[in-house]
């Protein structure tokens, strides 16, 4: 790919705009030489593509976790004029507000390891996942269109967890404008028996360790030690997001036509943000995310539930963050030294907002946003800071996970989850899954290295790194 980008510095490329005749502003692609060597040209071109949509502002961002999407590729994040520019499905994809959180404690990781088997095992019974996998709740119509408009305060306000875990949310856990009127039925259907469920794929629980300390400073304002025991939970809207993607392509669809919006790739179906078909997008995708925020706050309140189960109260399992990976929003930015009320796609990307945002809560505020990017089952996680370099130059954005290297069928045919089982179980880490299929889909072979990803970012200055945590549990879908 040398021979199309250029490099303007060991860790950014451009990509300009005279790659591809439409382009309105270059591609920016936060990658290495390791990285390139892997780079597809087909997300090369997604991201040539993302460059010619109408309002697109600066530049088409790809970060290192990029590989190729519906549309978008994911690892992308685009930035639209909110009055001129259109909202698409692509660049928020279709689990919307897939996200992450971690949770700290006051155990170790001595006091943990004996324990593993059992917490895991009690875990993947306290939290159903699985495809298809319907949840402990039950909720009535009028409670899920409440859940579309409050996200994780519903949970909240019925019991699930405290106030303070909603200051530690991105939007205090609720994308303002969700509605449940633009909402199918069908969509509806499927995620009323899936509240409190993590689903398949890539989402997971994971019991982690501190392994390392990078920032102290950052490290003692989150509470986190070397050895400290804590949790990440990484799920979205499931069967319900996926369906008011679904839905809406076929809606965008048709309006492109009806708005005579070119494009150069039919996946990347789009809207005005300000016509009715866009709106109308906008507020059934705020509403995914709602029930996205809501769906981790439930489970994280079954997890602290399982973990004093099996090791008493009194754990100060308190949330240090929680981050969308799959949403558009509307911020405000710098724009060639003009500030701008932009609508930011961000897909398979992470929020990366540096101090002093007035977005953040007060504890954060001096030092700048946790950004969590989850490893890949055997590898490491890690806890980095958002930046003020990210605000000038990503939209406040850095990468969300590892990268997918090989898809899925592929993964099947090369690897066995029996086998994958037994590797992670000799690294130390107990694995329980709905079946082996998913364990080889999701083996840590089939990413990039989540230490090489990470690498990059901070280098770029995107997002620092805080703490590196490691995995001795696992509970898959």
């Amino acid at each position: 790919m040398e021979n199309v980008l250029k490099k303007i510095t060991n860790y950014k490329w451009e990509l300009p705009k005279t790659y591809k005749k439409g382009m309105k502003v270059p591609a920016y692609f936060y990658i290495n030489r390791e990285l390139m060597d892997i780079l597809e040209r087909d997300a090369v071109e997604q991201a040539a593509n993302v460059a010619t949509m109408p309002g697109i502002q600066y530049a088409s961002l790809v970060m290192p976790d990029v590989h190729v999407g519906y549309g978008f590729p994911i690892g992308g994040v685009a930035g639209f004029d909110a009055e001129e520019g259109v909202v698409s499905p692509g660049g928020v994809g279709f689990d919307i507000n897939c996200g992450v959180r971690v949770l700290r404690s006051n155990l170790t990781v001595d006091e943990v390891r004996p324990k593993i088997k059992e917490l895991i095992d009690e875990l993947f019974v306290a939290v159903p996942s699985g495809v298809g996998s319907e949840g402990r709740l039950r909720v009535t119509d009028d409670e899920l269109d409440e859940i579309f408009v409050k996200g994780a305060e519903w949970a909240v306000r019925n019991g699930f967890g405290t106030k303070e875990d909603l200051k530690h949310c991105e939007e205090n856990g609720c994308l303002e404008g969700g509605r449940g009127d633009v909402v199918s039925k069908k969509a509806k259907n499927r995620g009323k028996p899936q509240l409190g469920t993590l689903g398949s794929g890539n989402h997971f629980l994971e019991v982690q360790y501190v392994e390392k300390i990078y920032n102290e400073e950052a490290a003692k304002v989150m509470g986190l030690e070397e050895g400290m025991v804590t949790v990440m939970i990484h799920c979205g809207s499931r069967g319900l997001g996926h369906q008011v993607c679904t839905d809406s392509l076929e809606v965008l669809n048709r309006a492109v036509r009806k708005y005579h919006i070119s494009l150069p790739d039919k996946q990347l179906a789009c809207a005005p943000i300000k016509s009715r078909e866009g709106e109308d997008y906008f507020a059934g995708m705020a509403a995914s995310a709602n029930y996205a925020w809501a769906n981790r706050q439930i489970i994280t309140h079954w997890t602290r539930e399982t973990f004093e189960k099996i090791f008493g109260s009194d754990l100060g399992m308190d949330l240090i963050y929680d981050v969308a990976h799959n949403i558009a929003k509307f911020e405000e930015h710098y724009v060639n030294g003009e500030k701008m009320k932009l609508c930011i796609h961000r897909k398979g990307a992470t929020r990366a907002f540096g101090r002093n945002s007035k977005e953040l809560p007060e504890d954060y505020t001096k030092i700048g946003q946790p950004v969590l990017i989850p490893g890949s089952m055997g590898t490491a996680s890690y806890i980095l800071l958002g930046t003020e370099k990210a605000m000038k130059e990503t939209f406040g954005s850095t990468c969300h996970g590892s990268g997918r290297v090989m898809s899925r069928a592929m993964a099947k045919r090369k690897l066995r989850g029996s086998r994958v089982k037994d590797e992670l179980a000799r690294k130390g880490i107990y694995v329980r899954a709905t079946h082996g299929a998913i364990l080889a889909e999701e083996a840590p072979q089939a990413y990039k290295l989540s230490d090489v990803v990470v690498d990059v970012v901070h280098n770029a200055g995107i997002s620092l790194l805080v703490a590196r945590l490691r995995p001795i549990g696992v509970a898959k879908g």
